[in-house]
């Protein structure tokens, strides 16, 4: 199928929606793709001292329950 085709095919769904159902068919343009990658924070060295603690508290507590 063509890109021609599909645009008939579409306006003839169009049509038929409108004159069966008496709905309204409302189009929009594409959103344009990001041209970058959102941002993303980068952990600082106290954002992966404290994640190194937690996975440190979280061993000790898996070792005290295995006990």
């Amino acid at each position: 199928m063509t890109k021609d085709e599909l645009r008939a095919e579409l306006e003839r769904q169009r049509q038929r929606f409108e004159t069966v159902y008496g709905g309204e068919v409302v189009t929009y343009a594409a959103q344009p793709e990001p041209e970058r990658k959102p941002w993303r924070k980068r952990p600082s060295l106290l954002d992966e001292a404290f994640q190194e603690e937690v996975r440190k508290e979280e061993r000790r507590q898996a070792t005290l329950h295995q006990d």
